[in-house]
Formats: C-alpha cells, structure tokens, sequence
C-alpha cells in the first residue's frame, strides 16, 4: 500500500494593485530586494497556473498587475482571489495602494507620463475613471497602502515593515523616533506620544544650542514635575502592549516622540525610553529626525 504524498508547503503569494502612480514599481523593488520574486503585469487569466505549478523552492511570489494588465477584470480577479485563498498550500494576502487624486496628479504632470486609462482626456478624468474601475478590488484588499503623503522612502519603509519574509523569525522590532511637530508629524507611526506639556528647555538661553542628548538639557526636562510621572506610565504603557503586538504577529513597531522643534523634549524622552525598554529585554533602534544644526536632519543610531 503506497504512502499517501506529503502535503506541499505553503507558499506566501502576494498580490500587489492599485492606482497608477501611487508606487507598484517601488513596492516590488523592495519586495525583490527582500527575497520574493517578483513579476509585473503577468495576465491575469494566466494567474492561477502560475502560482499552482510545482515549484521545488517555492519560495514568496509578488505579482503586480493593474488596469494596463492584460485580462483586468475586477470580477474575475475577486472569483481569482477567492479560489487561491482556499487552497491550503497558499498563503495569499491581497495589497491596495491607494493615493489621493490631487496628489497622483501632481506626480503624471511631475515626471510626463500619460496616465493609462486617460486616452487623451485630462490626467485626471483618467484617474477618477481608475478609481471607480478599482473600487470593488480596494475593498477586497487585506491590506491598503495611501501612499499620499509618502516619500518613496517612507514607501520603501512601510513594505519592509510589512513584508521582509526574516522578521517572521525575529519577533517585534521597535524603532524610537523623535520628531519636531513644527516639521510634520512622521507618516509610518504606530504610536505618537506629545512632549510638549513640559517646560520647554529652548527658553533658556544656555541650553538653546543643546539638544536632549546633553546632560544639562536632560537634568531641566527631569526637573519638571509632570515628567516622572508620564514617563513612567509612558513605559508601562509600552511594555504592556509590545509583547501584545509580538503575539499579533506584527513584525514592527515604530514609536514616536514630538515637541515642537524636535531638538530637545522629544529626543531626551526617546534616549530616556530606549534605556528602559532595553533594561525590559528589548533591542530599540533610535532615530531622531530633527536635530537641527547640532547633526543631520535625520541622523539613525541602531544600538542593538
């Protein structure tokens, strides 16, 4: 009597559409990047047979397609989905990137691309026409993207956050951030804690020219009474809900600080939270985007 066959491991395939010009290209750059093959605009009728060949490696599959792809059509892409989800040696997950109008207009008349669903209308009777086309895949997306207010290295960021197949195997990874409210708050945060309650260390003339990184700025942040207090609570905030996010599944966890300027409150209270949640067993990476004249404008410590 023969050995029934092995089940096949399951294969991650990632689906990848959306608007044109709110970043495909740049997601399956990254995703190939980061190990997955990748292939662009493959027909769509052809899909199924793609990802049900045997494949030795089977390794995780990207595969972009859009309005340009050969056979779109929202209602066979959607029965598609649905017959791949229930196969049990895949693991598919379906992404959406999004972008208002006004934005993806700018971004054709920026780099003068004709938009593809334009035929010789104005860029953006061609995106509105997209997006009605669309309308039923966004709403079948697991995840969506609004790339908007996304550089494409915020972009490349937020893929590497979702996607990067070696974060499975290394649990949550955190990253401190400072920022200064005065020059926008940053896009990719999971959580935004404001400093700008405590006295404000710029008003004092000797400390002006300092950032949070130096002693005397820390010992006047630590002085104000209401410090202690959110710090600690702050901290226990933070280590009840990592080791949640953890058992989520969520591979990344970016928390961000603001003062006004950036240079002061937010980085000492960043420098300050990184040293207790490494004495709690975690391994932050430290960023402080707004230092102003004493460094970059974005200057990364990666202190594991």
């Amino acid at each position: 009597m023969s050995e029934p066959e092995a089940p096949l491991p399951q294969r991650q395939l990632l689906l990848v559409t959306g608007l044109a010009g709110a970043g495909k290209s740049t997601t399956l750059a990254v995703l190939e990047d980061l190990g997955w093959e990748t292939i662009d605009n493959f027909p769509v009728r052809m899909l199924k047979r793609l990802v049900t060949m045997p494949d030795e490696a089977r390794g995780p599959l990207a595969i972009g397609f859009d309005s340009r792809t050969r056979g779109f059509v929202p209602a066979d892409i959607i029965a598609l989905m649905k017959d791949l989800a229930a196969r049990p040696d895949i693991a598919l997950t379906f992404l959406f990137l999004d972008c208002a109008g006004g934005e993806l207009e700018r971004r054709f008349n920026e780099t003068r691309r004709r938009h593809p669903m334009a035929d010789g209308r104005p860029v953006q009777e061609g995106i509105a026409a997209e997006r009605e086309l669309l309308e039923p895949l966004r709403r079948w997306a697991e995840v969506m993207i609004d790339t908007t207010a996304m550089s494409s290295n915020d972009l490349q960021t937020r893929i590497r956050e979702l996607f990067d197949p070696a974060s499975k195997e290394a649990g949550v990874t955190i990253t401190l951030s400072s920022f200064g409210f005065a020059r926008g708050m940053p896009p990719l945060a999971d959580l935004v804690f404001d400093m700008r309650f405590l006295d404000n260390p710029h008003w004092v003339p000797e400390l002006r020219e300092q950032t949070g990184q130096d002693a005397a700025v820390g010992a006047h942040i630590e002085r104000d009474p209401a410090f202690a207090e959110a710090f600690e609570r702050m901290r226990d905030l933070l280590l009840m809900l990592l080791p949640r996010y953890a058992r989520q599944g969520k591979p990344y966890v970016h928390i961000a600080f603001g003062c006004t300027g950036g240079r002061h409150r937010s980085v000492f209270t960043t420098e300050r939270m990184a040293q207790a949640l490494r004495t709690a067993g975690f391994s932050p990476t430290v960023r402080h985007r707004n230092l102003g004249s004493r460094a970059a404008d974005t200057i990364e410590r990666d202190r594991r």
